[in-house]
Formats: C-alpha cells, structure tokens, sequence
C-alpha cells in the first residue's frame, strides 16, 4: 500500500473518532444553538429549531447530560444558555448548574420551539436565536455531519455559508480508498504509534461503561447481565461479559451520564459498540496492546466504510455498523486470516440486517447487546471456517457487493420503514 493512501486512511480514522458528550442528535441542536447565541452576541428569548425527521426520531427519548431530562427541547435551551460552540461535539462540557437552571426556566416560559423540516437532509438542524425583544436575529444551519455549521447569518446577512459540493451529501462515500481490502491491510502495517490516539477511546468508553455498572442507568442491561453472568443465569464466559461491558456503556450514555464517549461517524453509540468489545476481549485474553490497537483501527474503520453508504442517520441501527466491525476486530484477534476477517463480515451482515432505528433511548442498550453478541458468534464461526454464503439472502461472494446489499437495505428499501417507526413515535 502506498504511504499516500496510509496517510488518507489515517486521516479518516482520526476525522471520524473523536469523543463526544451527550447523545449526537440532540447535542447537534444544542451546537448550533450555541452558535446562533454567540453569532446574536447577547442574550437569547426565543430559540426556534427546525430539524429533519430522522434527527427528530433520534433526538426525542435520550437523556441529556446532567439535566435529568430527555430531548431536543431541553438540549436546545441549554445550548443556548451555556453552550460553547468551539468545542463542537463537546458543546456541553462546561455547562454549569445554572446554566442547566435557565435552561430550564426558557422552558417553562415555552421560549423553545421545534419542528420537523421534511425534504431536508437526513441529518438537519437549522436553529434561529433572537434576542429578548425580537429585535435581532441569528440563523445557523448544521447539515451532513453533526457538527458541520454550513451557514451563518445575523438579522438576515450572510456571515458565514459553505457552498453545495463542499461535502459529499454528507454520507455517500468518505473515501474511495476506504474498502474491505485495504481497512485489513492498514490495520496490520501502519505504524502502531499512529494508533496511539485509539487508547483515548479506550479510556473514554471504558469509564462510561464502569460507570454504568456502578449506577442505574437506563434499563440497566449491561449492569442486570453482569450480575447474573456471575450467577451463571448468562453463562460466566468472556462472550457475556464482553456484551455486559459494552451495554452498560449504552445504559449510561443513553441516560444522560455526563461523561464524554468517543465516537465513530458521529455516533458515541457506534464508537462505544466498536471499542469495548475489543479491548475487553483483549485484555481477558491477554493479548498485546499493539494487536488490541489494530483491531481497534479495524473495527472503526469498516464501522466508518459501512455508513459511508449507509448514511449517518438512517431506518438501519447504527449497531450493525459497529457491529460489523467488532466482529472483523475479534477475528482477526482470535488469529483469524484475511478470508476469515471477511467471512465474520458476512456472518453478521447475515444476521442483523433489518435491525431498525427507532430513536436513541435507554433501550438502545438492548440492541448493543444483541449486536455484539452476534458478532462474537460471527468471529467464532468464522475461526471455524463456518458462515454465510452466495447463497444466504443478500450476501454475494464479493464481500462489497454485500456491504452494498446491507446499505441499500438500510438507506433506500427502509425509507418508508423509517416513516412508519417516526409516525408511531410522535402519535402515540
């Protein structure tokens, strides 16, 4: 592989893996709220926000950090009282208990207002500040990536716009060096000290999952499993404690824990999904670090492949994405070959294709759980030589053609999937 391709790659990774505090949904409208607020200069009364349907669904349920509440409305209120848009994903990071306090208070003067903006980009969010006497104004628009601000404006003067073309409609591809091929062959020859940041990610997700087993977040899966899997009611094995780790990192994110997760394609959840069980099957394993940091490269590169056809918001979780990955990064430390590493590929997309996203919540632990429980199974039967075929449904011997297969499920026949599953939430 030539450097200048390694060095591209590289820059994906560390493009894409970056941390995050709160849910990135809700914390995208809490970004340019903060923005909006700075672009105003002075305090803010009405805050008015437009989003697109698949932001809504993700932004409804999930616990914003700190504020003991749920949803779009508090995490724009807050953006506005105490955000501090410089840094970016981390918005929130120096929000204080008054802040939350006011925050609040714009709420039960219904100062916030949202709305659903259909025919916008799958990942949209336009937020408008005005000052106390609506005398002034401040417009922000995020759209493609969770924190790509493309347009700022003051009382209607452009200030700030990011020309069409300037990103790839956001999620097409992020890469065309990016496939299965070369993801195997970088993690195993790029510089183990270029994957030096990846320990951050470790760091990160494992203190949220510890948090999650010392608190009751969520519907506590991570914390209910490891309890029981050392009363053998999960079996004491290293498959269920992986899974335990990992969900009790979802069960604390999605709650509103208030500490920070790396994320992977703007998602903490897919980052915690496509780190914890790495390196806690490495270390359990005692298996060296530098093998545990390609694996990592491993599993957040295909996470990172995969959504760039998929689409960073979509009627397809997010988990199988991750998931995917996970269960590249276990074969290939359980020793498993290149035609191994894609025969796992298979096996889980085989699996859990059609796992629907119906908003980010508590119970998105469930689904972390499920995902990385099949992608122990994947790795495993793929050690084994064992695993889905040409002839299995969607997958194709070429393992792109079923990547494609996966997310063209995901991102075009589920549209109306994802239309049905927003109607239920916002009518019930």
């Amino acid at each position: 592989m030539k450097k200048e391709t390694m060095d591209h790659i590289l820059k994906i990774l560390q493009k894409e893996v970056v941390p995050a505090l709160g849910c990135t949904e809700p914390i995208a409208v809490a970004l340019a709220a903060a923005k909006a607020k700075e672009t105003l200069g002075e305090e803010t009364g009405k805050v008015h926000v437009f989003v697109s349907p698949n932001l809504f669904k993700n932004g409804m349920g999930v616990g914003i950090p700190g504020t003991g509440m749920v949803g779009l409305y508090i995490a724009a209120a807050l953006g506005a009282c105490g955000g501090e848009s410089k840094f970016g994903l981390e918005v929130l990071k120096h929000v204080t208990t008054e802040h939350i306090r006011r925050a609040k208070e714009k709420l039960e003067r219904e100062e916030i207002e949202i709305e659903i903006k259909k025919h916008s980009n799958p990942l949209f969010v336009e937020c408008i500040c005005y000052n106390k006497d609506i005398t002034h104004e401040a417009k922000v628009v995020i759209q493609e990536e969770h924190s790509n601000i493309s347009l700022i404006e003051r009382d209607n003067k452009t200030l700030f716009k990011k020309e069409p073309g300037d990103l790839k409609n956001g999620n097409d591809q992020f890469d065309s060096d990016l496939n299965v091929e070369t993801i195997v062959e970088f993690s195993k020859k790029v510089a183990i000290e270029n994957l030096f940041f990846l320990k951050k990610a470790v760091q990160l997700n494992m203190a949220i999952s510890e948090e999650g087993l010392i608190g009751d977040y969520g519907i506590r899966t991570g914390k209910t499993m490891m309890l029981r899997t050392n009363n053998a009611d999960f079996g004491n094995c290293l498959s269920s404690y992986i899974v335990a780790m990992t969900a009790a990192a979802a069960d604390a994110r999605m709650a509103g824990c208030v500490l920070p997760a790396m994320s992977n394609s703007g998602s903490g959840n897919q980052g915690i999904n496509a780190t914890i069980p790495i390196y806690s099957y490495a270390a359990k394993m005692n298996i060296p670090e530098e093998r545990m940091l390609r694996a990592l490269a491993m599993s957040h590169l295909l996470a990172i492949h995969i959504k760039s056809y998929l689409g960073r918001l979509s009627a397809l979780c997010g988990v199988v994405a991750a998931s995917t990955g996970v269960a590249a990064g276990l074969t290939y430390l359980m020793g498993g070959s290149k035609a191994e590493i894609i025969l796992s590929i298979k096996n889980l997309i085989a699996n859990l294709t059609g796992m629907i996203c119906d908003g980010a919540k508590p119970g998105c632990a469930l689904k972390v759980a499920s995902g990385v429980n099949a992608a122990y199974l994947a790795a495993k039967l793929a050690i084994e030589g064992n695993g889905a075929t040409e002839n299995d449904g969607i997958i194709e011997n070429d393992i792109e053609n079923t990547i494609k297969n996966l997310a063209n499920i995901g991102s075009k026949a589920m549209k109306i999937t994802d239309e049905y599953i927003l109607n239920i939430m916002v009518c019930k």
